[in-house]
Formats: C-alpha cells, sequence, structure tokens
C-alpha cells in the first residue's frame, strides 16, 4: 500500500492553476528585502553582519519562481541554508544568518501547493537533509528540534490543503460543465430529429409530384436545401459537446415562449415575466438556454432573496442579440454574494458555447440581477 501511495505521489502532475506572478509577488519581496536590510544594520549580535544581510536580501527575489519552478526554490533556499550552517561550523562563530530568512517556509508551501508529485518528493527529501544537517551543526535540545519539524510539517501541511481544495473544486467544474454538455448533447439530438424528419417529409412529397409538377419538386429541393443548411449550422453550434447517458426522448424542448408559465401571483413573491410581442424564430439550442438560465436564476432567486415580494423576468430582442434579465428586490445572502452556485456555473458554460455572456451579482439598487446576452443567429 505504502509503495502504491508513492508511486501515485511521484505521478502527480503540476497543480493546473497556478496564478502568474502578480503585483503582490513584488510587494512581498519588496517588504521580505527591507525587512532583512533592516535587521542586518539594527540587530546587536548579528554574525559577519554584511556577509549575512547580503546574502538574506539577496535570496528574497527567489520567490518571485516559487509557483513556476518550486523545485529548484527550493533547492536554492535550502541549499543556501546549509551553506549557511557550513560557514558557522568552519568559522567556528554562532548561526549565521538573519531570522528575517525564515520566508524561505514559503517554498515548502509553493512547493507542495504548486509542484509535480516528483518535484514534491524531491523537493521534501531536500528540506529533510538541510534540516538534519542543522541540527547536526546547531543543536539546541529536543524542544527546538519538535519546534522546527513541527513548522516545517505545517508549512507543506498547509499546501497539500490548498491543493486539494482546489482539485476538489475543480473537480465539482469540471463535472457540471460535463452535465451540462450531456444536456446540450441532448438538445442537438432533438435538433437533428425534428430537422431530419422535416427533410424526411419534404423529400417525399418531392418525388410524389416530380412526374406530375416539375416545378414543384424544384421547390422542394429549395426547402430541403434551407433545411439542411439550418440542420447543419446549429450542429456547428454544438459540434464539440460529448452525448454520455440514455437515449433522449422526442420531446419538446421548453423555450423563450413558455417562460409565461413561469409567472405567479402568489402574495411573496410575485413573478412577473414581460416578453417582446413580435420575437423573430430563434435557433432551438438559444431557445431553450434562454428558458433554462431563467429557470435557474428564478430558483436561485426563490431560493437565496431573503424577503424578495418581486421577481421579474424580462426578455429583449435587439440588433441580433436576445437578452434576458432576471432581478429581485430581496436582501442579499452573503454566502451568495460569494459563490453563484454551480447551477449558475453550469449555465455559464452553456451560454460561453453559444456564443453569449452571462453576468450574476448584487444590482446597485439592491436584489440580485442575472443578465444574459445570446445571438439570435447560429454560427455558421
Amino acid at each position: 500500500m505504502t509503495t502504491n501511495a508513492l508511486s501515485s505521489l511521484w505521478a502527480e502532475p503540476r497543480a493546473t492553476d497556478a496564478p502568474e506572478r502578480v503585483s503582490r509577488d513584488w510587494v512581498l519581496v519588496g517588504v521580505l528585502m527591507v525587512t532583512a536590510l533592516l535587521e542586518g544594520v539594527l540587530r546587536d549580535d548579528v554574525a559577519w553582519r554584511p556577509f549575512a544581510t547580503i546574502v538574506a536580501v539577496g535570496l528574497a527575489p527567489v520567490l518571485l519562481w516559487r509557483r513556476s519552478h518550486p523545485l529548484a526554490c527550493v533547492v536554492v533556499g535550502f541549499g543556501t541554508g546549509m551553506a549557511l550552517g557550513l560557514a558557522s561550523l568552519l568559522g567556528g562563530v554562532p548561526s549565521v544568518g538573519l531570522n528575517t530568512m525564515v520566508y524561505i517556509l514559503v517554498l515548502v508551501y509553493a512547493l507542495v501547493r504548486w509542484g509535480s508529485g516528483r518535484e514534491i518528493v524531491i523537493g521534501l527529501a531536500v528540506v529533510a537533509v538541510a534540516a538534519a544537517f542543522a541540527i547536526a551543526t546547531d543543536y539546541s535540545g529536543p524542544v527546538d528540534v519538535i519546534g522546527g519539524f513541527a513548522i516545517l510539517a505545517a508549512a507543506a501541511a498547509g499546501g497539500a490543503a490548498f491543493r486539494y481544495r482546489a482539485e476538489s473544486w475543480r473537480r465539482e467544474l469540471d463535472q457540471i460543465r460535463s452535465q451540462e454538455r450531456v444536456g446540450l448533447a441532448r438538445e442537438l439530438h432533438d435538433i437533428v430529429a425534428h430537422h431530419v424528419s422535416a427533410i424526411a417529409v419534404q423529400a417525399q412529397a418531392g418525388r410524389a409530384m416530380a412526374g406530375q409538377r416539375p416545378e414543384a419538386a424544384l421547390e422542394t429541393l429549395a426547402v430541403i436545401e434551407g433545411e439542411a443548411s439550418r440542420t447543419l449550422a446549429e450542429m456547428r453550434a454544438m459540434v464539440r459537446v460529448l452525448r454520455d447517458g440514455p437515449p433522449a426522448e422526442y420531446a419538446p424542448q421548453p423555450g423563450v415562449a413558455d417562460l409565461v408559465s413561469l409567472a405567479r401571483r402568489d402574495p411573496v413573491p410575485v413573478v412577473d415575466v414581460e416578453l417582446p410581442h413580435d420575437l423573430d424564430e430563434l435557433p432551438l439550442q438559444v431557445d431553450a438556454a434562454v428558458y433554462r438560465l431563467a429557470q435557474e436564476a428564478l430558483t436561485n432567486a426563490l431560493r437565496h432573496a431573503r424577503n424578495a415580494s418581486r421577481v421579474e423576468i424580462q426578455v429583449v430582442e435587439d440588433a441580433g442579440r436576445l437578452r434576458l434579465r432576471v432581478t429581485d428586490d430581496g436582501q442579499i445572502d452573503p454566502a451568495r454574494s460569494v459563490n453563484h452556485g454551480f447551477g449558475l456555473l453550469g449555465m455559464t458554460e452553456r451560454v460561453q458555447l453559444l456564443g453569449g455572456t452571462l453576468r450574476a451579482g448584487p444590482a446597485p439598487e439592491g436584489g440580485w440581477t442575472v443578465n444574459a446576452e445570446l445571438p439570435t443567429k447560429v454560427r455558421r
């Protein structure tokens, strides 16, 4: 079992969500360099003051590469620590180095948080060797030894905990996206079945009329061509989704026109639905997506909007774009302002696949607002 665990750890890839270097990294390094410089100048008991100060200040920029090259940073950081310990031993002086150099513990956290399994194993071995070397050259009692290893273990455990949480969140999001793609694939099945059935009917009619009215047969061919073009265009809009589940049933998908069924006149909250009177024919996948998004936004409003008296669902068509707006006048749940929920995350994935955009968040005038915009024409 231990061998399997080590093999699994060795094969673990790097974390996929490592952020780019940002301004706060430079601020952190700048603060550490200034702190090391002040400690080197103001402390009275610093051995080899100029050398120790230069090493502490010069080592701080290594933190800038802790996410992209965690193993190299650990080797440099803890290798420098061992070099200082060796210098202290050969020079016969107390411990060489500044207290500020405790920042190398960040490298242990970064190694476990961002590194691959191979880098973690090698890097922790380097850390263990450095710790053993420090004990051998500057032993100060069991309490300090136990405390030092506990701090190293805490830094590594912190990196592992944050890595596990991020991986769990990523897997949850992937599952939501997969489920949404399954729904889209089933809708694609219905779309194709609908159009192909129409093509088959037109082809049969064309064959029946070809002998008596050739001009009608040509008109039928034109209709078939148009129907086939629409089918191809709508298939291209979903071509990258995968279908993985039970067969889809041949049931009509609810669309924008069905949003009126969501309206309710209960005392609390009232749900109003406003639709355009002259809505053009929409692609089936866009039509279904708008309904599903409005339904999800309404469900979230009824569940999370505290003391809401009204929920408004508004659909507007303008310049080839369909805009959906769902608002409520309730008090905002703090948890909702941090996490929009997996339902809306799934709908965001659907909207993006169809070439649209979605925004959800607190409204300036109070309450919660969901704004979605989708193209009314399928991209070819």
